[in-house]
């Protein structure tokens, strides 16, 4: 089998279970998932990782529908996990399982990750992995193929995070029963969606999962919960921190783009002066392309790559007295090495199964005002919103059921009376942590967050070069769960 990757790893005492997932962009603004490889200078296939020598791939003949008794219900398909047994001693040794939850796990995701369990498993005796990948993403098909699953709104609508969170639980217990490991303490990890699932996997089934570390978890970012410019003003302010001029650039760069539009061959102009690989029908696609990659580039900034930094060093090199249009294009050229500049499909996808999240119960609310953000004015809407959602997928999204179902309304009192062994953990110049848990709510359900850090960065790799306060954030988060565990008591049979 292909490598992976090789970890020195020290003698462990886990089963780790994983699929990790970072949410990324948004049209409407609202969320996307997986738009990082735009930031990556490679991609690489979704099953690849399958094929390392340390991974064995198993398939679990899962339940339809878990929640109805209805004859069609009982239909099963073949959900994916992956399992790295090489640390595994067995019984009566008690391991603890670690499950991360998300979409399917990338070979990014899953070298990330297994660098996270290197770090947090760290003086414990062995270890086991297992990554699950979630319905509907990845080989994890009901009814047999992606054409049939994603069909209509029928085959669609066992496509939901409840459904999800059943899954996670049965492959759990089975795969315990089957190892004789039905004593070993479970802890669920998982980075933004992926960590919103293990924060909900907690507080749904506390009897499976004795703790979560939720990375980068938007579990608030619901109407109601937070203001719609949350994420916008994050990201304004991670630009207006590394560079002022870089962020009026862009603040003036919209109606530069508007003024050039309304011009006689306005549109071809801004094709030609953007390099775009295809003509430009729009202006506002243009506009939007470009709101996702400063989106992008703020959620996804790190130490090692430092879009940010980079993308406004050339913008201001351009020169004061430069043409604003050629100040943002000088910054795009770090990005896109002098390429054509493509234009993403901002439309909702029918064959993307984070649009068919999106329209049914992950609405995350996103817009901006006049003149509180450095983008223009462009108020959520949810009207205009629900309708694409209805021509596309024939449903109506249902904008309050997820702070329902998992207790947003009133958070802070769900989490103290009903949850415990839960990290939230947030870098602050993360757009998302506008709708993240950034308090302590009790002694056992805590923030973990630092000033400088971005999406999911906590749960990547470690590196030599990370810097201190990244460090002491995987530190941190790791003492806590040591604690977790030196706390577990097999559970009383009776």
């Amino acid at each position: 089998m292909a490598q992976l990757h090789h970890f020195s790893l020290l003698k462990l005492s886990l089963i780790l279970i994983i699929a990790l997932t970072c949410v990324s962009g948004k049209r409407f603004r609202t969320t996307r998932l997986s738009a990082r490889d735009r930031f990556m200078l490679k991609t690489v296939d979704t099953e690849s990782t399958t094929n390392s020598e340390e991974y064995e791939v198993y398939n679990y003949t899962q339940t339809l529908d878990h929640f109805n008794f209805k004859t069609e219900s009982y239909t099963t398909f073949q959900q994916r996990y992956v399992m790295n047994s090489k640390y595994w001693g067995g019984p009566p040794i008690i391991p603890s399982f670690f499950f991360l939850l998300g979409r399917s796990p990338t070979s990014w995701e899953m070298y990330n990750m297994t660098g996270l369990s290197v770090r947090l498993l760290r003086g414990l005796t062995l270890f086991w992995f297992i990554s699950r990948y979630h319905r509907y993403y990845g080989t994890s098909m009901p009814f047999g193929s992606k054409d049939e699953a994603y069909k209509n709104a029928n085959t669609l609508g066992f496509f939901t995070s409840e459904q999800a969170l059943a899954d996670y639980a049965q492959i759990i217990v089975d795969v315990k029963k089957n190892m004789s490991a039905e004593n070993c303490p479970v802890i669920a990890i998982g980075a933004s969606y992926g960590g919103m699932l293990a924060s909900w996997f907690r507080l749904k089934y506390p009897h499976v999962a004795y703790g979560a570390l939720a990375s980068s978890a938007p579990i608030l970012y619901f109407l109601g919960l937070t203001p719609e410019n949350g994420y916008a003003s994050v990201v304004s302010n991670d630009f207006n921190s590394t560079s002022t001029s870089c962020y009026n650039t862009i603040r003036e760069s919209w109606f530069e783009i508007d003024r050039v539009a309304l011009q006689p061959q306005g549109l071809m102009n801004l094709s030609q002066t953007f390099n775009t690989c295809l003509p430009l029908n729009t202006s506002q696609a243009l506009k939007h392309d470009l709101e996702i990659l400063y989106d992008g580039m703020a959620q996804y900034d790190n130490p090692t790559d430092n879009y940010l930094q980079t993308f406004c060093n050339a913008t201001d090199g351009a020169g004061e007295q430069t043409y604003v249009l050629d100040k943002i294009l000088a910054g795009l050229a770090t990005l896109n090495g002098g390429h054509c500049y493509h234009i993403f499909n901002s439309s909702i996808d029918k064959e993307f199964g984070w649009d068919w999240q999106s329209c049914t119960e992950m609405v995350m609310p996103m817009g901006q005002g006049e003149n509180d953000t450095m983008f223009q004015a462009d108020p959520f809407d949810l009207d205009k919103y629900s309708k694409e959602c209805e021509q596309v997928f024939g449903v109506t999204p249902r904008p309050y059921w997820a702070p329902i179902e998992f207790g947003g309304y009133g958070i802070k009192t769900v989490l103290e009376k009903f949850a415990s062994n839960i990290i939230f953990s947030n870098g602050l110049r993360d757009p998302y942590s506008s709708g993240g848990v950034l308090q302590n709510i009790s002694d056992t359900v805590v923030a973990v967050y630092t000033q400088e850090g971005h999406h999911c960065l906590d749960v990547n790799t470690p590196m030599p070069t990370d810097p201190d306060w990244l460090v002491a954030q995987r530190d941190t988060e790791i003492k806590i769960i040591e604690g977790w565990l030196s706390k577990y008591t097999v559970p009383n049979a009776n």
